[in-house]
């Protein structure tokens, strides 16, 4: 009755409801209100909610409704439900969800916009996306078992709204949701999941719980509540802006860094700080904290959120061939290579920085095994997968994923490299043993080396570019000659085109540039530094460099000077030019020169050279005044300034001169006659002057003399250095090495050990199953030699522990059967299981079943024999032979003995028996009539529609019917008239249930 009320209730409501949404308003007050209502939440800004819902979830969803009262209707939230639903019944979902609510509810059409304060319901036999809010219907893929539309919305949607979108997992079996959840995780929105102690079935809420990414776990009834909480915190008015305060005081977020250093070991204050207060504000929102400097408290005063913060730090959104095209680019143009290239006695050597939970590491291994299997080649591939989140390498290593991966993976990839266990795919040993998962910071940490391939995908884009520099350097020491390196769709090598070759800019797969590295000490994690030459530094200027001086010289220049400039090298060598330098420069005749010291005026040389020396030197700035420069006939007054400079493409010193006119040049001697009785004093001391230039000459070829002496002695220790140098390199090289394969080797016997605990439990659980089951089973090899047996099994067959290891045929049997040996042979040859049943000498009865022997990678290796007693139900069913041979005997001959015609009827209304006097009277044989449909007697005559009535309709309800009279002309004997007694039995062992009818004729009697 209660629930009948509730019924009413509901469907009441439903069509309060359907008269609410459906009819829009007429008055303009309406219009104004509704109109008023729209302009509070802009469509593009508000919150959508996907609610996942399975076994249980009609339950869930009516409690999570109902509690979604009127005061939190108008929040601007729009929810769209995704539940598993029948694919060939109509559904009742959206009607039984508008009695729950007074919002509107919609069955979704295809290409129905969402709107806020609205609820979405997926119809039956759809999967749907989200395009720009618009929601999308789409056929479910025929070849996707088991259907996964939850997933595929999540993930839609985490991609359509980003980190406004909200995922909530109610009851339901399986994993679906899951994965979906990743990505809304990944994407900076929230997720809440059913508790699992109020659903009907956990397995959904457990899974999703599994991922460690879940922001609230409650009850239906308590969802809604801080649900409105979070979205009024983070989208509301009191909605926080953490990265606009953190420009006034950073401080805080430096003793959050310090916090998760402290308990993580992890220092993240070179990751890009936009994205870390991103994650921060998500947490903050989570606990309802507005002020940054309470949260620090709250991180102080709670070690666990600190966990929670590292692992929300850590989110990645990661999948099995994550860009399916970005894959295939790899599988064409890199791996081939990759495996054709390689010698054969050597390893093919893969590293995975950021590998999280494994799916891409292992979609690399798939394309490797792939390719060998197509090159017929077979090489030891070692794929180095490293994190520092211990909680995604264990996942990883266990190779286990839920069933919902099947959405990314080709049907042929899961049969053949994956093993269904219940609800989750697990990997084959095949692709299993070619990764190793180890826990690595690839900042600081050693790199490995001599790699092939380095995939770091989406890493990047987490660090700052000091970060992102280094890691670049790193991989390129990683990599051996023509290496590949396989980058995110949003990640790049820029800044370092000259160290990596594009092979596909779209897919951002690269090629290492450069000879084979030596892999030196990468401890300071540095590009190795070329030699700095001219060719070097004309590739450099060709490639953007030119505007690189450009800029760094009109700076420098506009902040102190405005006159002419020249860049020069090391070597003199002109590399730009500022401004008008004819006054103080010339080109000489002959091959052209760019040295600026073979280009200097007169009057301008010698200084020039000494400035350029003591500023190498000293490296400081130095200055010459009032060089008198001989310029088109006249003298010009010059100061000069050589000023050093570095910059950190060319790595290696640059300067750049500087010349300031001070006085206007002298007019020529044929300007003016006022100039004549000077020109006697300029020639003087112009041949003072030259007298002073050979004096310093000289002195300058005498120094440069020593010069060269002290040089060649320093080139023969530089040399000595060198080779010390380069042996002392050569060890440390030899060292890291050896550290490294220690490092790998110490990681796989990690792995090991942890196998071996497992199988060591396995063994323990194993054997005590052998020992508690009471059915008698055997187990052999390929030999047919007993591998192991259950203790039961010495009841059947003659066998001691020393048997193990003996052929079977060895072994004598207590069974009257001969051939079991060959029997279990022929299983072994076409897998065919057998079963057959014997006595042993001892007067048992056993049932012997032969089964081929499986292994979790669905290879033979034996078969296996069960003995199965059956004694009791042989016992049972010899006398059950007996008393119904019995039974027939006594009925048969009571039924014979009546006068009256007679028939038994089983539940199916056939003829199970009849008497003597039936045959005779209705002139029929026992095989026209027994066994046969009552209705199809002398070919339908007894079609009778009071008999029909009778037998379907009177009896099922009383059981007992006396005296129906029945008129039918009956093509043997003619019109008759009969009385019908029926009565209703049941057998009491077996308890079916039996019609006895009684036909009387009174025919003569009327």
């Amino acid at each position: 009755m209660a629930k009948k009320k509730r019924n009413q209730n509901i469907n009441g409501q439903v069509a309060e409801n359907q008269e609410k949404s459906e009819v829009p308003p007429t008055d303009e007050s309406a219009v104004s209100s509704e109109q008023e209502k729209e302009k509070k939440v802009e469509n593009s800004k508000f919150p959508i909610v996907g609610v996942g819902a399975s076994a249980g979830g009609l339950e869930a969803l009516e409690q999570f409704f109902q509690n979604m009262t009127s005061d939190y209707d108008d929040q601007g939230i729009a929810f769209v439900v995704v539940q598993h639903l029948l694919p060939d019944r109509k559904s009742i979902m959206t009607e039984l969800i508008k009695g729950y609510t007074k919002i509107k509810v919609f069955e979704v059409a295809d290409g129905m916009k969402v709107e806020p304060n609205c609820a979405y319901i997926i119809p039956p036999n759809r999967d749907m996306a989200i395009l720009h809010g618009v929601l999308q219907l789409m056929q479910p893929a025929t070849h996707q078992r088991p259907r996964l539309p939850i997933d595929s919305f999540f993930r839609s949607l985490a991609q359509d709204k980003g980190d406004q979108a909200i995922c909530i997992i109610l009851s339901g079996t399986g994993t679906d949701g899951t994965l979906g959840l990743r990505a809304i995780k990944g994407e900076g929105g929230m997720a809440i999941v059913q508790e699992p102690e109020s659903a009907q079935y956990d397995g959904m809420p457990r899974s999703a719980i599994a991922t460690g990414l879940v922001d609230y776990i409650l009850p239906p009834s308590e969802m809604p509540k801080q649900l409105v909480k979070y979205i009024q915190h983070a989208f509301g008015q009191q909605e926080i802006n953490i990265i606009t305060n953190a420009q006034k005081d950073i401080d805080w977020l430096q003793k959050v860094f310090v916090l998760l250093r402290d308990q993580t070991g992890h220092d993240f204050t070179h990751y890009k700080h936009n994205t870390i207060l991103r994650r921060i504000e998500r947490r903050m929102t989570v606990h309802q904290i507005s002020d940054s400097l309470s949260y620090v408290r709250y991180l102080q005063e709670n070690p666990e959120e600190i966990q929670s913060l590292f692992k929300e730090l850590l989110i990645g959104v990661t999948n099995f061939f994550r860009d399916p095209n970005a894959f295939e680019v790899l599988n064409e143009k890199a791996i081939p290579n990759i495996i054709n290239s390689k010698p054969s006695n050597q390893p093919i050597r893969i590293w995975a920085p950021g590998c999280s939970t494994g799916e891409e590491a292992y979609s690399i291994a798939i394309l490797i095994q792939e390719n060998m299997e197509k090159l017929k080649k077979n090489f030891q591939v070692q794929i180095f997968a490293t994190d520092i989140d211990s909680a995604a390498i264990n996942t990883a290593r266990m190779g286990i994923y839920p069933s919902n991966i099947a959405v990314d993976i080709t049907p042929e990839r899961l049969q053949r490299f994956f093993t269904k266990k219940d609800s989750t795919y697990q990997i084959n040993r095949l692709i299993r043993d070619m990764l190793v998962f180890s826990l690595q910071n690839a900042v600081k940490d050693q790199p490995f080396s001599r790699i092939d391939l380095v995939s770091c995908r989406n890493l990047l884009i987490y660090i700052g570019d000091e970060l992102q520099k280094k890691l670049l350097s790193l991989f390129h020491y990683s990599l051996n000659q023509d290496g590949y390196l396989f980058l995110g769709t949003s990640e790049s090598t820029s800044g370092f085109d000259d160290f990596f070759a594009v092979v596909d800019r779209k897919w951002k797969l690269f090629q290492r540039k450069g000879a084979a590295p030596d892999h030196r000490s990468a401890k300071d994690n540095v590009l190795p530094v070329l030699p700095v030459d001219r060719q070097y530094e004309d590739k450099l200027i060709e490639k953007g460099a030119k505007l690189s001086l450009r800029s760094l010289t009109e700076k420098i220049v506009l902040e102190s000077y405005s006159p002419a400039v020249v860049i020069i090298d090391e070597k003199c060598e002109i590399l730009y030019v500022h401004g008008y330098t004819g006054k103080y420069l010339e080109h000489s005749s002959g091959l052209a020169n760019l040295n600026i010291l073979g280009m200097a005026r007169e009057g301008l040389r010698f200084a020039l050279t000494t400035s350029i020396r003591k500023a190498i030197s000293q490296k400081k700035d130095i200055y010459h005044n009032g060089l008198q420069v001989k310029t088109n006939g006249g003298i010009q007054i010059v100061d000069l300034i050589v000023k050093p400079i570095s910059d950190h493409l060319y790595r290696s010193d640059i300067m750049m001169v500087i010349f300031k006119d001070i006085a206007p040049p002298k007019l020529p001697e044929s300007a003016t006659e006022s100039h004549e009785s000077k020109n006697e004093r300029v020639m003087e001391l112009e041949r003072e002057l030259e007298a002073t230039k050979e004096y310093l000459q000289t002195t300058i070829e005498e120094l440069e003399t020593s010069n060269e002496e002290l040089k060649s002695t320093n080139e023969e220790l530089q040399s000595s250095n060198e080779e010390l140098q380069s042996a002392n390199e050569e060890l440390e090289t030899s060292r890291e090495e050896l550290q490294s394969v220690n490092e790998e080797l110490s990681t796989v016997n990690s792995e090991l050990e942890n196998k071996l605990e497992l199988l060591a439990k396995s063994n323990n659980d194993m054997n005590n199953l052998m020992a508690s089951t009471e059915i008698a089973t055997v187990f052999l090899d390929n030999n047919l030699h007993i591998k192991r047996y259950t203790p039961k099994t010495t009841q059947a067959i003659n066998l001691i522990q020393t048997d193990i290891g003996r052929p079977l045929a060895h072994i004598v049997s207590n069974m009257y059967y001969d051939n079991l040996v060959e029997d279990a042979r022929l299983v072994l040859e076409t897998l065919i299981p057998k079963e057959i049943e014997t006595q042993s000498n001892k007067g048992l009865w056993y049932s012997i079943r032969i089964l081929p022997y499986r292994t979790t990678d669905n290879v033979i290796e034996g078969v296996v024999i069960t003995f199965v007693d059956i004694t009791e139900q042989k016992k049972d069913e010899l006398l059950k032979q007996h008393d119904l041979l019995e039974n027939n005997r006594y009925i048969t001959a009571i039924f014979d003995t009546m006068r009256e015609p007679l028939l038994v009827l089983d539940a199916d209304l056939k003829i199970a028996l009849a008497n003597r006097s039936f045959y005779s009277v209705f002139q029929v044989s026992k095989e026209e009539t027994q066994g046969k449909f009552i209705y199809d007697l002398g070919d339908g005559h007894w079609n009778i529609p009071e008999l029909r009535r009778l037998l379907e309709d009177i009896i099922p309800e009383n059981t007992v019917f006396n005296d129906f009279q029945v008129t039918h002309t009956f093509p043997t004997i003619g019109q008759r008239v009969m009385l019908l007694n029926a009565r209703q039995i049941e057998n009491e062992k077996s308890k079916a249930k039996l019609i006895l009818l009684a036909l009387e004729d009174v025919t003569n009697k009327q």
